[in-house]
C-alpha cells in the first residue's frame, strides 16, 4: 500500500470508529493497514496488552536460540563509520542495528505463544516481535510514548545502581526523553514528562534483564480520529530505535547499515474503534526463505565503548518467557 493510501485509509477507520490492524516499516515504504476482524484470516496475530485476536495459538516448547554470535568485525566497521559522524558533528546518538543468523527448536508461531511480551505480533508466518516498548497509546484525546533506553544483566551484583549511576546510559536516555517531547509536540498540547527514568524487569530463557522508561504524554485535538494516519505518519521513525537528530541521523543508519530494516524497527497496534494502542517492533526475528534472523540494536554516542555495544548486540537477542 502507498503511503498516501495508508494515511487516507487509517483516518478513514479512525473516523468512522472502526477497529483496524496497522504496521508501518522503518522506511515507510511498506505500511499495512486490515480491518480487526480480517486480521487472522490474512494470517495476521497480535496480543496486545490483553487484547488478541490468537485464541487458538499454543505452544508446549520452551523457544531456544543459538547463534554463532554478531559479525563482530563488520559491527566493529560499521561502529567506526558511526563514530566518525558522531565526531563530525552529523549525530550525537545512533541506534545501529545487526542481523544475526539464528537457529531454533520452534517455529514462528510456538515462539510468538510461548514469548512473553506487552506486545506481540506474529505475522504471516514471516515475522514475530514480542516488544517491551510501547510506541503511542491515545486514550480520551490524550497521547502517552514510554520510550526504553538503558540495559544490564539483572544478575549482575549491584545491577539496578550501576544502571541508574552510569552516565553513559543516562544521557542517551534523556536525549531519547527530550526527542520524543518534541516528536509528540508536534501533534499534541501540553506536553509532559510524567515519570522520568524509571526501572522494568523482563524475563528471558537466559535470566533477567533490567531496562529504563520513562512516561510522556499530551493533549491531542478533538478530532484527531479524522487525522490519525497523518499523525502516525509525523512521529515516524521513532526516535528510540533512530537517535538524533532525527533525520540526519536516519540517513546516516541507511548509509552505514548492511540492509534495509523493512518492517523491524517500524511500528505495529491496533486501533480499537476508540483508542490506540502501538509497539515499536523490537526483539524481532524473521524468516528468509527458511533461514531465521534475529534483529537487534544498540544505541552509540561518542562515549560509546566497542566492546560494550557488541555484547549489548549478544545480550538482547533472547526470548522473554514467564
Amino acid at each position: 500500500m502507498h503511503t498516501a493510501a495508508f494515511i487516507e485509509q487509517v483516518s478513514a477507520y479512525a473516523a468512522n470508529q472502526e477497529p483496524f490492524f496497522f504496521m508501518i516499516d522503518f522506511e515507510c515504504r511498506q505500511p499495512i493497514v486490515v480491518p480487526l476482524q480480517e486480521a487472522a484470516n490474512q494470517g495476521i496475530f497480535y496480543a496486545i496488552r490483553g487484547k488478541t485476536n490468537a485464541f487458538n495459538l499454543s505452544s508446549n516448547t520452551k523457544p531456544v536460540l543459538q547463534h554463532a554470535g554478531v559479525d563482530q568485525q563488520q559491527f566493529e566497521k560499521q561502529f567506526q563509520q558511526v563514530q566518525t559522524e558522531l565526531r563530525n558533528g552529523n549525530s550525537y546518538l545512533l541506534n545501529l542495528t545487526v542481523k544475526t543468523p539464528v537457529e531454533s527448536n520452534a517455529g514462528l508461531p510456538e515462539i510468538f505463544a510461548a514469548a512473553s511480551a506487552p506486545y506481540k505480533l506474529l505475522f504471516k508466518n514471516q515475522l514475530v516481535v514480542f516488544s517491551p516498548e510501547c510506541f503511542i497509546q491515545i486514550n480520551e484525546n490524550e497521547v502517552f510514548t514510554f520510550p526504553m533506553k538503558g540495559t544490564i544483566d539483572a544478575t549482575i551484583p549491584g545491577a539496578a545502581d550501576l544502571l541508574m549511576r552510569n552516565k553513559k546510559e543516562e544521557w542517551e536516555h534523556n536525549t531519547v526523553v527530550d526527542l520524543m517531547r518534541n516528536d509528540l509536540s508536534m501533534i499534541a498540547t501540553g506536553i509532559r514528562v510524567d515519570r522520568y527514568r524509571y526501572l522494568e524487569k523482563i524475563k528471558t530463557a537466559r535470566g533477567e534483564l533490567l531496562q529504563t522508561s520513562s512516561a510522556i504524554s499530551g493533549r491531542l485535538a478533538a478530532n484527531w480520529r479524522g487525522n490519525l494516519g497523518q499523525l502516525l505518519m509525523q512521529l515516524l521513525p521513532a526516535g528510540s530505535i533512530s537517535g538524533a537528530p532525527k533525520k540526519k541521523t536516519t540517513q546516516i543508519i541507511q548509509n552505514t547499515e548492511t540492509s534495509e530494516r523493512g518492517y523491524y524497527t517500524g511500528i505495529f497496534g491496533i486501533f480499537d474503534g476508540t483508542t490506540l494502542d502501538s509497539a515499536v517492533a523490537i526483539r524481532f526475528i524473521e524468516n528468509d526463505n527458511g533461514q531465521l534472523y534475529y534483529r537487534s540494536g544498540a544505541g552509540i554516542t561518542a562515549d560509546s565503548k566497542l566492546e560494550e555495544e557488541y555484547a549489548e548486540l549478544i545480550q538482547k537477542i533472547y526470548v522473554p518467557i514467564v
